[in-house]
């Protein structure tokens, strides 16, 4: 199977830019935007693997660096920035609003995943936007980062997905499932560590999101 190519672009939000790769497969019925985890980017070899997926399912992807080079150096030595959750949803709400105004892409419904700690700002930029956010998967996240208030005003169909050997997040993600008032699932993947590093534990992560981003995305394309 042939993949579309990839496009890089530049995203405004307020007085920077964010570089991203986006692909756009044909006859796209979604669109899921990454949001990285600590001290992560577009070129995470994980969330690329799952994009590729996302990708032979018939939904376009767009993997951003949330911090620019600059802030990524200064981050890389006072590791602050990746926990600036208020500045990452903001940029995650940027990226989306820029996704809507794309001719290409402004008729897409519009998915998250989130990993670690992006996970918390993909929730919190899909409870400030409400329906303009039909789903989100957050892998190995981080949502006590978030808070029950947020939490309950998402309204995007939202899928937890952690590594039964993650034994420190899955309690977060269990207080999380609760919190949450919208369509959700928790799924623990068998022997899965926190970066889901075991044989077979990624590809796992890549089925669960493909089947819930088809799922909900596909029925919002549907109604549209």
């Amino acid at each position: 199977m042939d993949f579309p190519s990839t496009t890089e672009v530049r995203v405004p939000s307020g007085a920077i830019h964010l570089t991203g790769d986006l692909v756009v497969p044909p006859d796209a019925h979604g669109i899921v935007v990454f949001a990285h985890g600590s001290g992560s980017g577009r070129h995470s070899s994980r969330n690329r693997a799952v994009a590729a997926q996302l990708q032979e399912a018939g939904l376009a992807t767009l993997l951003l660096d949330l911090l620019t080079p600059e802030e990524d150096t200064v981050d890389r030595r006072t590791r602050h920035l990746r926990f600036d959750i208020p500045l990452l949803s903001r940029r995650m709400e940027d990226i989306t609003d820029w996704v809507s105004r794309q001719s290409a892409l402004h008729t897409l419904p519009i998915g998250y995943f989130g990993a670690s700690t992006g996970s918390a700002a993909a929730l919190i930029a899909a409870a400030h936007l409400g329906r303009r956010v039909s789903a989100v998967v957050s892998r190995g996240g981080r949502p006590d980062l978030v808070g029950p208030a947020v939490l309950e005003a998402v309204t995007a169909p939202t899928l937890l997905i952690v590594g039964g050997a993650d034994t420190s997040v899955i309690p977060l993600n269990t207080q999380a499932y609760d919190s949450l008032r919208a369509i959700r699932e928790l799924v623990l993947v068998t022997g899965a560590t926190h970066l889901f590093e075991e044989p077979g534990a990624l590809e796992d992560v890549a089925r669960l999101a493909v089947d819930w981003f088809t799922r909900h995305l596909a029925w919002q394309a549907q109604e549209a």
